[in-house]
């Protein structure tokens, strides 16, 4: 049947020589368009006029034809549109897989909408979706592909006929969206419809409970569906059914914890293409573009592959294209951005001359043809012959085998099964005699399914896969028997080791960088014992990156889903903090950071981890309580965190304050006075940073520097701190208010809150002896708090604790240099000529030193030689000579310092 052809109002700037040119190429080399043109003159018209429709103005819908044959014309139209418009330059392989994909969405939707009304008239189509997968789902559609949809509906909103069960008619819905769309006639077809990707589909209906398929999802399903649901989309019918069931499987398809055995089944899926399609791997005459060495689908896996690896936290990188997830998988640094290039490249022509070869007949073909018909597709593609079709195609295809074939890691040969045997091949990949004795012992007691971890077969087979890599990784850390001995640690404690050793296996610099964790951080060592998931970051590039600023890391530390109850969020942002806290103490092992920006981080995490447990706990309490009108939390840091610079181990001195009036009330359902109210939210808030949970610990809480101490209440207003600051407060608590910063609150409050902090410094306080306090203090620290090592810069005489007291003695004498931050406050202290310059270096010296040994001698004793050599290599130094040598120096000039500001004071009275 043929229908006169109105060329709609939006037309695509064409060119008709162009357009002619791309007509006669079809006529000569492509059958199926041959038939098309003669079939539909309007059009064939309309192209040597210049005149290339609008594929989407095509679909037909209201032409008032009965659906299935209106929408084979519609696709018999779009069909000629798309090749005309593609072989003229036109359309672009975006253009034409969008314009392709769009319409199958269409026609799906259409017959489900049909399907739907011819058994209940006038139902819109509730409780029935069809899920686009494959190239579908990613707008990818071939020319002549056919779609792979999952049918799923659910019983509550299916409509149906009257005492017709739900699984019945859904069933029936279906087999007749399919007629609709695969009938033949003399027209055409709408599109081949292939539903053998849903679960068990040799015994499952083929329209699914919603549940059900849930459930399946959820628990048995295989790595290749985790890979084909990347390219998922809900397409047609019930979209928000659709998308429910979708967001329901993310954790199956995205996991922050990946399996890399998933990752190996995918690159076995390769592998038996490759063998089952053997005839068409090399390039030439008879070459498979998709499943061929070098092809499509080599392209297509690469890209999945490390879109799993990566994607559970890298959410941009969930993007469905091909070309779109090479992209962003090179902007991210977890690809070669030159490899996406070349990858993107060739999938672009791969995929033209796939389009090429499908228009001749109208056939789902990927091969090449061979003799005289590979003539024919190279002349419809504008070459001259199929030599320069396939010289084309050649470059393209080599470089794409290269790439994917990179993934395929060298098998190593295992370690040896006889003791007596491992330790001369310990000893001969670096091990010395002793720590090859004592790893054996080791590996020997892992061989014998000594912990639970370690007891099936497939933990046994992923133990000795990984064994190679890691004895090589931990024979180049400093401390290689130290290494195995905390590995046998974590293996004690985990309940699952298969995950653990595949990522070792599949990622071999991975196994140097955890023989050096375990060989010289014993904080890290525990972190990873207690959660050996926080391993998976290091597997992206970026974990070695700064951590981004506080509004970033407070996005980061929200769930996806804004609903998501409060405990829910409390774990997230525990999990999320953990993770940064790792990585960070992970870049000064690898010496992949400066510690002083390190330290920066570590106090950045904090304090985006305060505004969203704040935030949120104060919406908790709110639906109980309401809230406090006119009034709200004011959150004051102190100490390192005040001066933005924590270590791996600090905890959090905290104030608490509120604005407004005292004597108000909330106005919940459950009032409370001000003061009751806050300071309660202020318990439920400090108990929120600091208890333990399964999701592991944020941090100690300590809240002694608020007003009158611990005999004061958790909260007071910011006008009873004012006065309490103003006219009772000690020495020690103005020392310690110089370095407060308020890090939560509205801008008002926190700027209020600032202009107490500066107005008490300045002088607005009582008259103290401020020498004499100082010095009392200090020496009553000493007395009571004596250094714990030699290492201990921070309580060692001339160290940070020496330097702080000569800063916070100089700022409240002069009122001036009053910055939280210690580095910056002695700037302006030595720039006033207040200070001498030789504590700005000291400063430096002494932070980084006390980050570096919280991590690695957190006892504040002398390390091994092979940690003294990592502590001097983070601190720029050549050895470790020169490391004490630094320190002496650099205590002797804080030492000079305090006592001269001492002095000083005592001269001058003050």
């Amino acid at each position: 049947m043929s229908l006169p052809v109105t060329m709609p109002d939006a037309l695509i700037e064409g060119d008709s020589v162009r357009l002619t040119d791309a007509m006669a190429r079809a006529r000569a080399h492509a059958p199926f368009l041959a038939h098309l043109l003669d079939r539909e003159p309007d059009l064939a018209r309309g192209f040597t006029q210049g005149q290339l429709p609008d594929p989407a103005l095509l679909w037909g819908e209201a032409d008032g034809l009965p659906v299935a044959q209106s929408l084979r014309l519609a696709r018999r139209r779009l069909a000629l549109v798309v090749a005309i418009g593609d072989l003229a330059g036109a359309f672009d392989l975006t253009a034409v897989t969008g314009a392709l994909s769009r319409f199958a969405d269409h026609a799906l939707d259409r017959a489900i909408r049909t399907a739907i009304a011819e058994r209940a008239p006038g139902a819109e189509p509730a409780g029935f979706a069809a899920l686009a997968l494959g190239k579908q789902g990613s707008f990818e559609l071939n020319y002549s592909s056919d779609i792979d949809p999952i049918l799923i509906f659910d019983p509550d909103t299916l409509p149906r006929r009257p005492r017709e069960e739900p699984a019945e008619a859904a069933v029936r819905i279906g087999r007749r969206v399919i007629e609709l769309l695969q009938a033949r006639d003399a027209d055409g077809y709408v599109l081949r419809v292939d539903l053998r990707l849903r679960p068990s589909p040799e015994v499952t209906p083929i329209v699914l409970p919603v549940e059900a398929a849930i459930s399946h999802y959820e628990s048995a399903a295989l790595a290749w569906e985790r890979a084909a649901f990347i390219r998922a989309r809900a397409a047609a019918g019930d979209l928000a059914l659709g998308k429910r069931f979708l967001a329901a499987v993310q954790p199956f398809v995205w996991r922050r914890a990946l399996d890399f055995g998933a990752i190996r089944e995918i690159r076995a899926i390769s592998a038996r293409i490759r063998d089952h399609h053997v005839e068409g791997q090399a390039l030439g005459p008879g070459y498979d573009l998709k499943r061929g060495r070098g092809g499509i689908r080599e392209v297509e896996f690469f890209a999945q592959i490390h879109q799993l690896i990566h994607g559970g936290r890298v959410h941009d990188l969930r993007t469905p294209a091909t070309r779109d997830a090479l992209a962003a998988l090179a902007a991210h640094g977890v690809i070669d951005p030159a490899e996406a290039g070349s990858l993107a490249d060739a999938y672009t022509l791969a995929r033209t001359i796939e389009h090429r070869v499908q228009m001749i007949d109208d056939r789902q073909t990927h091969t090449l043809p061979m003799g005289a018909a590979l003539d024919g597709a190279a002349r419809l593609h504008g070459l001259p012959d199929g030599d320069a079709l396939v010289a084309l195609l050649a470059p393209h295809v080599a470089r794409v085998e290269r790439i994917y074939a990179a993934l395929e890691p060298d098998q190593a040969p295992g370690l040896a099964a006889d003791p007596a045997g491992l330790v001369p091949e310990l000893q001969a990949s670096g091990f010395s005699e002793d720590a090859a004795r004592r790893a054996v012992e080791r590996i020997t007691h892992w061989r014998s399914r000594a912990y639970p971890a370690l007891r099936s077969a497939a933990a046994q087979t992923a133990l000795e896969a990984a064994m190679p890599g890691l004895t090589r990784g931990f024979a180049q850390a400093a401390d290689p028997a130290a290494a195995v001995l905390r590995l046998d640690r974590i293996l004690a404690r985990l309940p699952s080791a298969i995950n653990f050793f595949r990522l070792l296996e599949a990622q071999p610099p991975l196994a140097m960088l955890l023989g050096t964790i375990l060989s010289h951080a014993p904080l890290l060592a525990d972190a990873l014992g207690a959660r050996p998931e926080l391993f998976d970051a290091l597997i992206d590039a970026s974990a070695l990156d700064p951590v981004g600023n506080v509004d970033a890391l407070a996005a980061s530390m929200m769930p996806r889903d804004a609903d998501a109850p409060y405990e829910v969020v409390l774990d997230h942002v525990r999990r999320v903090v953990g993770e940064q806290r790792f990585a960070l103490g992970v870049q000064i092992i690898a010496h992949a950071a400066d510690p002083l920006a390190v330290a920066a981080g570590y106090a950045r995490v904090a304090e985006a981890a305060i505004g969203v447990i704040a935030r949120e706990t104060i919406a908790i309490f709110a639906r109980a309580h309401g809230r406090v009108p006119g009034s709200e939390l004011v959150i004051l840091a102190l100490g390192r965190l005040g001066g933005g610079a924590l270590t791996p181990a600090s905890d959090l001195d905290l104030i608490y304050l509120f604005t407004g009036d005292h004597q108000a009330e909330s106005d919940g359902a459950k009032p409370l006075g001000a003061v009751h109210y806050y300071n309660r939210l202020a318990q439920r808030l400090t108990a929120a940073l600091s208890v333990p949970t399964p999701a592991g610990t944020l941090y100690e809480v300590d809240t002694r520097l608020r007003p009158s101490g611990g005999d004061g209440p958790l909260v007071v207003s910011m006008a009873g701190f004012e006065r309490y600051q103003r006219e009772a407060a000690w020495t020690w608590e103005h020392m310690a208010l110089a370095r407060a910063r308020p890090v939560f609150g509205s801008a008002e409050a926190r700027a209020e809150a600032q202009r107490i902090i500066d107005t008490v410094l300045r002088g607005a306080r009582p008259v103290r002896d401020l020498v004499a306090d100082a010095v009392k203090m200090r020496g009553d620290m000493a007395l009571h708090k004596p250094p714990s090592g030699p290492l201990d810069v921070k309580l060692l005489p001339g160290g940070l604790v020496d330097l702080e007291f000569t800063v916070h003695l100089t700022q409240l004498r002069h009122g001036t240099g009053l910055n939280p931050d210690l580095r910056q406050a002695i700037d302006a202290l030595v720039a006033q000529s207040l200070l001498p310059p030789t504590l700005a270096r000291a400063h430096d010296v002494l932070t980084r030193l006390l980050v570096i040994t919280r991590l690695v001698a957190p006892d504040g004793v002398e390390p091994g030689a092979a940690t003294q050599m990592l502590m001097a290599a983070a601190m720029g130094l050549d050895d470790w000579l020169a490391l004490v040598a630094l320190l002496d120096a650099t205590r002797q000039n804080v030492a000079r310092g305090w006592a001269h500001a001492s002095a000083q004071a005592a001269i001058e009275g003050t």
